[in-house]
């Protein structure tokens, strides 16, 4: 697999079309973090792991309202393998006009579009969700 971020949005995309309750991932490290912002910014339940750590699973709990639809209406990959996206600190887009958020890999590890601009840090932006 040569983009394992994309791999997890795609599944997490899949399982929302399919209006699944959750879908497990192959865990890493970096995939828990942008499991840990996606519930931090409400977009999902929650996400717990199983099995040990060199094989590991990440759970995610898909949100939906009474009606049925999904908190995620659109989850994409911004900086891809073959093209990267790298911005400062005061270039970070708005994602919907402040509606969405974008998940940046900075310095100081991984973050949302407006806590990476409140601490001042740029980054590469892997991941837009609305």
């Amino acid at each position: 697999m040569t983009d394992p971020i994309a791999d997890m949005l795609t599944r997490v995309r899949n399982a929302i079309m399919a209006k699944h309750a959750r879908v497990d991932v192959p865990g890493s490290k970096l995939k828990l973090e942008v499991a840990r912002i996606l519930k931090e910014e409400g977009y999902i339940n929650n996400f717990v792991t199983k099995g040990d750590k060199p094989k590991f699973i990440i759970r995610i709990f898909l949100r939906y309202d009474a009606k049925g639809v999904s908190s995620i209406t659109h989850l994409s990959r911004v900086s891809r393998p073959g093209r990267r996206v790298y911005v400062g600190a005061q270039e970070i887009p708005r994602v919907l006009g402040g509606y969405g958020v974008n998940i940046l890999s900075t310095s100081r590890g991984l973050m949302s579009g407006k806590r990476a601009q409140n601490e001042n840090v740029g980054g590469e932006i892997l991941a837009n969700v609305y």
